[in-house]
């Protein structure tokens, strides 16, 4: 992933923190257009015909999409959301979020207009006879392509970052992240295969799928959800075969191993500082009191290393110690391999360190 990380250093700068933030209020911008002018929502949406004839606004507007009708359930998602991208944000990088959340972006974009180009190849002769069927095709095909599947990605891309982590269900049943994600990627596979093998199902097979809400009432639409949800996970797929492969490291990481390197340092300086200390005492004391106070001595140790600036704590992620911030808390995390130390703003969200590491 040197690539991405070159890009990092030229453009990094511009990315825009807490993009999810900004979903989210894109989505409520939304629904309040469809709430006070429905008709307005129609001069949002990714319509490749209206963008190829001028209006170019659809090709951010879209984002702005409502991907709910209820209000209760849109507040539920804001709140479901913005948990997840945060914590992406702050495990990845502002950086590469951006490019996951814009890459996603750019692979719907571009797959509205393949699919627009492809229905229009296949009946150039009947739109050149009746013009108007261009802009309901592309009406058509616009109502597949949201950002509901870019956020499906978001949850994918979370459950793996953190597959154990346990939510409640509907706020009441406990299930771990990764069972949920498991069934997410049902659903992306439902709604590709079914949705591009629409025209040999069954009729009854195609209504009960429709029903469930896995296919649209149309075989243009079906196919615009499946369009939809395979560039989404196509992105998925490309940006973690990327992240899990490539041998550069993220901005987070680099600064995650440069503090370990130097909790490390410090620990090993502490326990030297101690123990020569200690075996100057004991010199000293003929070797008889020394051993009967080694209490007192080792919190006499202690006080003259914090006099002298040397912490006793320090987080493996930010390099903090509590010279830092006398407010801040620092606890060990159990998951990780050896004696890592995090305060509370990277204890639950840092990197574990495995065996292998």
């Amino acid at each position: 992933m040197n690539w991405l990380n070159k890009l990092e250093r030229k453009i990094g700068r511009y990315a825009v923190p807490n993009l999810i933030i900004w979903l989210i209020g894109a989505y409520t911008i939304g629904y309040v257009f469809g709430t006070v002018s429905p008709g307005i929502l129609s001069y949002l949406t990714l319509s490749p015909y209206h963008i190829l004839h001028g209006q170019i606004w659809r090709l951010v507007t879209w984002v702005f999409m409502p991907t709910e009708s209820n209000l209760i359930f849109l507040l539920i998602m804001a709140l479901f959301y913005y948990q997840l991208g945060m914590a992406l944000e702050r495990t990845w990088g502002t950086f590469r979020f951006n490019v996951y959340i814009f890459g996603g972006m750019i692979f719907t974009v571009i797959g509205a207009f393949v699919l627009y180009g492809i229905y229009y190849a296949m009946n150039a002769s009947v739109i050149s006879q009746m013009p108007a069927l261009a802009a309901q095709l592309s009406y058509s095909i616009a109502s597949g392509f949201s950002t509901n599947y870019i956020n499906m990605s978001i949850f994918l891309a979370f459950a793996v970052m953190y597959p154990d982590m346990q939510v409640m269900l509907y706020f009441i049943i406990p299930i771990k992240i990764k069972w949920m994600a498991i069934l997410d990627a049902v659903i992306f596979g439902i709604t590709i295969v079914f949705g591009y093998l629409v025209p040999f199902l069954p009729r009854n097979v195609w209504y009960s799928l429709y029903a469930a809400g896995f296919l649209a009432p149309s075989a243009i639409m079906c196919y615009a959800n499946a369009t939809a949800a395979l560039v989404s996970m196509l992105n998925f797929i490309i940006f973690f075969f990327l992240y899990k492969k490539g041998p550069a490291k993220s901005s987070t990481q680099r600064n995650f191993d440069k503090a370990m390197r130097t909790a490390k340092k410090a620990q090993q300086n502490a326990r030297k500082d101690y123990w020569q200390q200690n075996s100057g005492n004991t010199q000293g004391n003929g070797g008889t009191y020394g051993t009967a106070s080694s209490d007192n001595r080792t919190q006499q140790s202690q006080a003259q290393h914090v006099k002298r600036g040397v912490p006793k704590h320090r987080c493996a992620v930010c390099g903090r110690t509590e010279l830092d911030d006398e407010n801040l808390t620092f606890r060990f995390c159990s998951k990780c391999a050896g004696n890592y130390e995090y305060c509370s703003d990277h204890l639950y969200t840092h990197i574990h360190v495995t065996g292998d590491k």
